[in-house]
């Protein structure tokens, strides 16, 4: 119920939110470096930058081999209107702004300017192939446009500003190329927009006459980084998509199978009467298939154990009933008051002893309750066979001897070392269980043998206990490992539970060893008596 009120109160599953944000950040990341391209930026620029560098040194060699008056051994100096008209002709079709600057720093001639009167400007057009792009829509241009804005790093150029008449102060890369070296300057106009601009010595006879500045604006850059970041944001969306797709997938198979187990594991706790399984997912062969299987198995135990505790209950107290009915009626009749005084003694010694058996009956109970439990937090030590046979063979044959006449007897066919794996105190009584179920069916004068061996290759220790009893039924040589069971002589009744060869079969099973009984037989088949096998785990 509680789970069931935590899945109300959310919408989606934590985990596939989880999932979803782990896999939306790298394609996130590769939305925001799509929109960051600083560096692929000054590429494009220094690439800029370096053609209008060729360009002006082309151009200005045309200029000193046609506009230039003079000879090899007198002064040249430029002529003004040779070199405006050559400008114009050479610089205009390509889209960029020519400035050049005579020997003293005079502009001799401005690209944009048809001539001296009316000081005419002219707006570049794009070129034919930019012309023929599809253009995105103008939404698209000013988000794009003002993200690049926000990020780029313009800032760090400095300021350009348009004057009428511009000087060498203007133009510092002029004022290199006056003194014969090539230059290039970087500079932010409004709106963002950046100028770039190279400046060339114009030379004669290695005699620098002028200087020849070649501008142009980042509408081309800005183009081509446009262009990058809607091809990228493209494939962004499209592995975000993909991404969400596959994650909500894997989600899916991940968090299903759980929110299936957990209904399972619900129904199941609050099952009445039904017994709901858990669903078999063990076909898909990775962890939650591996978790399937254990709870499955967890499950199935613990229906085991249900049933245990609910069988151990009904015999307890069945088991109960029968002294608790005995001692009802032996105290009925010998409340008579006309009672014989020898009938009510045998009546009370009759009580006596079923009270006996009850307190016997409740201390197996309790003990073989506490059992499990007791094993599970038991430490796992090393045994020494030998010496835990030898000291209880050794009580035993002084008490047999004097109570019984039984000879008990230890045989030893194994080589040493005999360590075992487990706990001395439940291997002791596990041997006195079966020692005693052999004592109570050995007539007087019979011998009890014990002999400890091994299985070859290092196998388990084999402890066998032979008597010279009457057997046991075949029929229940496997019955007789059940609680609550007992068939004894009529001498013995009610002084056993039933109780200890179920507990030793549950010591044995817990430490990975076991323990059977079969019958010895004659030559003729006779039956001469009774043997218990204990397989004993050895320490590795």
């Amino acid at each position: 119920m509680l789970r069931r009120r935590r899945s109300h109160g959310r919408r989606h599953s934590p985990l596939t939110r989880r999932i979803l944000l782990l896999n939306i950040v790298p394609v996130a990341l590769l939305a925001l470096g799509a929109v960051y391209l600083g560096d692929y930026e000054d590429e494009l620029i220094d690439a800029e930058l370096a053609s209008l560098l060729v360009q002006g040194e082309m151009v200005s060699a045309g200029i000193a081999e046609v506009a230039v008056v003079g000879g090899e051994t007198t002064v040249n100096r430029l002529d003004a209107e040779a070199a405006r008209q050559l400008l114009t002709r050479l610089v205009r079709p390509t889209g960029v702004r020519a400035r050049l600057f005579s020997e003293t720093g005079e502009v001799l001639g401005d690209s944009a300017v048809l001539g001296d009167t009316g000081r005419i400007h002219v707006s570049p057009l794009p070129p034919p192939e930019e012309a023929a792009l599809p253009l995105p829509p103008r939404w698209a241009d000013r988000i794009g446009d003002w993200i690049a804005h926000q990020l780029s790093r313009s800032d760090r150029f400095p300021e350009y500003v348009e004057r009428p008449t511009p000087t060498l102060r203007d133009f510092p890369e002029a004022a290199s190329a006056l003194r014969g070296f090539n230059a290039s300057a970087v500079r932010i106009a409004g709106e963002g927009r950046l100028l770039l601009s190279a400046a060339v010595p114009v030379q004669r006879y290695k005699q620098v006459i002028g200087a020849l500045v070649l501008t142009r604006d980042n509408r081309a850059i800005a183009a081509s980084l446009r262009e990058v970041r809607y091809d990228m944001l493209t494939i962004a969306v499209a592995a975000l998509g993909i991404t969400v797709l596959l994650s909500l997938y894997l989600a899916g198979t991940i968090t299903q199978p759980i929110v299936r187990l957990a209904r399972a594991a619900d129904e199941i706790r609050l099952a009445r009467e039904s017994r709901p399984e858990i669903p078999d997912l063990g076909k898909r062969g990775d962890e939650i298939g591996d978790l399937n299987d254990a709870l499955r198995s967890m499950t199935e135990a613990l229906w085991q154990r249900i049933n245990t505790i609910e069988s151990f209950a009904a015999d307890v107290a069945h088991e109960l009933k029968n002294p608790l009915t005995s001692l009802r009626s032996a105290i009925e009749v010998a409340a008579r008051p006309d009672l014989a005084p020898e009938r009510r003694a045998k009546l009370m010694a009759i009580v006596v002893e079923d009270i006996e058996r009850l307190n016997r009956l409740i201390s197996d109970i309790s003990d073989a309750s506490r059992l499990d439990a007791e094993l599970m937090r038991g430490e796992i030590k090393t045994v020494d066979l030998k010496v835990l046979l030898s000291d209880m063979v050794q009580h035993y044959a002084a008490i047999s001897a004097q109570s019984a006449g039984v000879a008990v007897e230890l045989r030893l066919s194994a080589n040493p070392p005999y360590d075992a794996h487990g706990h001395d105190g439940r291997y002791g009584q596990v041997f006195r269980n079966v020692i005693d179920n052999a004592l109570s069916f050995s007539p007087p004068g019979s011998r009890i043998t014990i002999e400890l061996t091994r299985e070859p290759r290092k196998g388990p220790f084999v402890v066998t206990v032979d008597d010279e009893g009457p057997g046991i039924p075949e029929d229940n040589l496997e019955s007789i490992f059940q609680r609550f069971y007992s068939e004894r002589p009529t001498e013995n009744f009610g002084q056993h539970s039933g109780l200890g060869l179920s507990i030793c079969r549950q010591i044995m099973e817990t430490y990975g060893g076991s323990i059977t009984a079969t019958n010895r037989k004659a030559a003729d088949g006779k039956i001469v008596g009774a043997r218990f096998t204990v397989r004993v785990p050895a320490a590795s």
